[in-house]
């Protein structure tokens, strides 16, 4: 399946807050966290759907200093259920990447539940590693979360340029 990504916009938000909860159940974000979120200066949301319909598949969301800066956070990546398996998780992975090296960030971290192995290896095969473990991180189930990083050494962070 194609997928069409574009940057998610504050009309977005009632959808983005609706597959949020379906999503994550209750590890999701608040609405206000969302709002905030998907508004901050800071932020990159993507927005997929499927190519030639209207059909909701994802989002994703980024981190990081417009330009200039050292480090970046990959805040979320959602796939709805029907839409997984299918490429989707990568290709908004890579998009979000793509938008790190647009903005000179060359140390990109995330945290993943410990217990969604999907998702590490997915987090591996693009060049991520774990650099920590944080016990008891997602309530209220009390999964640790992994603390996964990715060095960019071609990308020239900082006051270089």
């Amino acid at each position: 399946m194609t997928y069409v990504l574009r940057r998610a916009e504050l009309e977005d938000l009632p959808e983005l807050i609706q597959h949020e909860s379906e999503i994550f159940g209750h590890d999701a974000w608040s609405p206000e966290l969302m709002v905030a979120e998907v508004s901050h200066p800071m932020s990159y949301y993507l927005v997929a759907r499927a190519e030639g319909t209207t059909e909701f598949a994802g989002y994703a969301g980024l981190r990081a200093a417009p330009s200039g800066g050292d480090g970046g956070d990959i805040q979320t990546i959602a796939t709805l259920p029907a839409h997984r398996s299918k490429g989707l998780g990568r290709t908004l992975l890579r998009a979000l990447l793509e938008e790190a090296r647009n903005r000179g960030v060359q140390d990109i971290f995330l945290e993943v539940r410990a217990d969604n192995p999907t998702a590490v290896a997915l987090y591996e095969s693009e060049g991520f590693a774990v650099i920590d473990r944080r016990e008891g991180y997602y309530q209220p189930d009390g999964v640790d979360a992994l603390v996964m990083r990715r060095h960019d050494e071609g990308v020239q962070g900082g006051w270089t340029r």
